[in-house]
């Protein structure tokens, strides 16, 4: 693989290795900071950048790049750029002068009145777009819970929003729910998500109606009020809602976090999050208001 990317490269720019081009070392590092940071690489270490070479366009320059990973895989591409190194293509085009993270202005979603965990003052605010019937999403809500309870135990707040996928016959009526639940004790949303997520093997489209109300007894809620809450066209607009505030910021998938606006998409590497989190905390990252203007 490396030596076909490295005749991919020599091909593209059009030279030989001893036809290397000197690049400045401080730009070299800083496009490689861009880099980690813009496709969100937990190490700086897993990027390698080969030499300069110029290509036949006058002013691009060439160079092999190989971003590997810690299970000791690697995805060789090229990558060209300007010789002041401040543009870049590795498949698309970069502005590197420009802010890296992808970050998305919040300001179109809505964020009061859902479910939270951690302070309201955190630095780092979380909003989550989730599907209860998503295996990937019962995975990742450990995770996030331990981050908001112990790892990073005041300094995140985590903004829950409803995305059931249509593929999931029984994610609205989950979403329904657990809104429900939470409209009666806030506290109850979580345990509420906790149990569909654990149980999602063992619940169907005809049998949830049957497990919520189990539940709701469980949790000491009033059953009457929470199915009728269910029912209501209300709580349905309400995940609806979340729905299209997700659509508007091009959620796809779940599970999909913006962390002070900067995509994480997928079930996520648990360093990914925490490099994006820890830059947050090292910059003093806008906190939840700041993303909303």
């Amino acid at each position: 693989m490396g030596a076909s990317a490295a005749a991919l490269a020599q091909d593209a720019a059009g030279a030989s290795p001893a036809g290397a081009v000197a690049t400045d070392p401080a730009k070299d590092a800083a496009l490689k900071t861009y880099l980690q940071k813009h496709f969100k690489i937990p190490s700086a270490d897993l990027i390698k950048m080969g030499p300069a070479f110029k290509t036949p366009i006058e002013g691009l320059l060439a160079r092999q790049l190989i971003v590997g990973n810690e299970q000791g895989q690697n995805v060789v591409t090229t990558l060209f750029f300007d010789k002041n190194e401040s543009k870049a293509i590795v498949g698309q085009f970069l502005d590197v002068s420009a802010e890296p993270w992808g970050r998305v202005n919040m300001g179109s979603v809505n964020l009061d009145d859902r479910p939270t965990q951690g302070p309201a003052d955190a630095p780092v605010t979380i909003v989550e777009f989730a599907d209860f019937e998503c295996p990937f999403c019962a995975h990742a809500f450990s995770a996030i819970e331990t981050m908001v309870n112990t790892t990073y135990k005041g300094k995140v707040k985590v903004i829950f929003k409803a995305y059931p996928l249509n593929v999931h016959p029984w994610a609205m009526k989950a979403a329904e729910a657990a809104e429900c639940a939470r409209m009666q004790n806030p506290a109850a949303f979580w345990d509420f998500a906790r149990y569909f997520y654990t149980n999602q093997g063992t619940i169907n489209a005809s049998n949830i109606q049957d497990k919520v109300d189990k539940l709701a007894k469980a949790q000491k809620l009033d059953e009457p009020s929470l199915k009728a809450c269910m029912d209501s066209p209300q709580t349905e607009a309400r995940v609806k809602a979340d729905q299209l505030d997700g659509n508007t910021i091009h959620v796809s998938s779940t599970p999909t976090f913006f962390v002070n606006g900067i995509p994480v998409v997928g079930l996520p590497d648990g360093k990914v999050l925490d490099f994006v989190i820890d830059s947050e905390l090292a910059g003093k990252g806008p906190s939840a208001s700041a993303t909303n203007e």
